[in-house]
């Protein structure tokens, strides 16, 4: 087979759509986890339930949503409901499996930081869109995936705000704090994917084909623990690229083509 080219954006999404399991019930974020969920139903999960934050439950869109209020979202889905519904009634009861999340730093215990860069929140040196349903997701939501590059800056010991919860000071924080779901399971980066240990701390347990546990440690802000026994991930085939370029994001509104 002749060596695909592809780029970090879609390596990660191909990665996080292989994480999730046909007939899951999935809570959906617009950008890449858009991409990611979409590829998964087009690919190994046709029956998975997509939930968009402003209410659509069953979505299936003929196109990528560009918005979770993308009107594309309401045709065929299986119910509509209220922004209150979902978090209520759906993600806070246990109703909901996957929850997918992102932000600008995660620490060592998976905790996620999408409101500020310094630690003078009323000066900071960046501001950011802040939590959104995110706070809630990672709160409630079974088991959550987080997407995002694998840069040391990404990666700090400690995270400068915490927006939304993983595993706060280790292992059992999460029940001491009253948070039902199960936290971050898996994080997939341009490099691989770090997985909680016993501790709650993030660890390398993956690398994607050609990078190497030098390049992760590398880029993390901590002392990376790396797993007695590395997996590699399967190669990106040319049936994901397809449909995420052809089918997808044809114009790379996502994808950010490279």
């Amino acid at each position: 087979m002749t060596d695909l080219n592809y780029s970090s954006s879609e390596l990660m999404i191909i990665n996080a759509a292989r994480m999730l399991r046909n007939g899951d019930v999935v809570f959906v974020g617009v950008g890449q986890p858009n991409l990611a969920c979409n590829l998964a139903k087009r690919t190994h999960a046709p029956d998975l339930v997509m939930i968009y934050e402003a209410g659509v439950i069953g979505a299936e869109p003929r196109r990528l949503p560009l918005s979770i209020g993308d009107p594309t979202l309401v045709s065929g889905a299986l119910s509509v409901v209220s922004m209150y519904d979902i978090f209520a009634n759906y993600l806070q009861r246990g109703n909901v499996d996957v929850g997918f999340l992102g932000g600008a730093q995660i620490d060592r215990y998976g905790n996620i930081n999408a409101t500020i860069i310094g630690t003078d929140y009323a000066h900071p040196k960046v501001r950011l869109p802040g939590s959104g349903g995110a706070q809630e997701i990672a709160a409630w939501a079974n088991r959550c995936y987080i997407m995002t590059p694998h840069q040391k800056r990404r990666f700090p010991e400690k995270v400068d705000f915490m927006t939304s919860a993983g595993y706060l000071e280790g292992a059992g924080g999460r029940a001491q704090a009253g948070l039902r779901g199960k936290g971050p399971v898996a994080v997939v980066t341009d490099i691989g994917v770090m997985e909680p240990d016993e501790t709650g701390e993030l660890t390398l347990t993956a690398l994607h084909p050609g990078k190497t546990t030098q390049e992760a440690i590398d880029n993390t802000g901590w002392p990376l623990k790396v797993a007695a026994s590395m997996r590699t991930t399967g190669p990106v085939t040319e049936k994901e690229l397809r449909i995420l370029r052809e089918e997808l994001d044809p114009t790379g509104i996502y994808l950010k083509s490279g």
